[in-house]
């Protein structure tokens, strides 16, 4: 058996948005189409999340990459 790489077609992606707003957004069909899709993937990380499927990302400011050279 062949493994799959990491793309799916553009088909697959918007199947599984449809799903995810439909049956786990509790959004009817026609919202999920109206909505903005970064907004979309939004919603699906946040009850991603809260769930306990994935944890937030830590934000990182510019003080915690430069270094303070004093």
């Amino acid at each position: 058996m062949k493994k799959r790489g990491g793309r799916v077609s553009d088909q697959e992606l918007f199947t599984r948005l449809i799903y995810y707003g439909t049956a786990h957004l509790n959004r009817n069909e026609d919202e999920v189409w109206l909505l903005p899709i970064g907004y979309l993937m939004d919603l699906w990380e946040c009850h991603k999340q809260f769930i306990g499927i994935s944890k937030p990302r830590k934000e990182y400011t510019i003080d915690d990459v430069v270094p303070e050279f004093l």
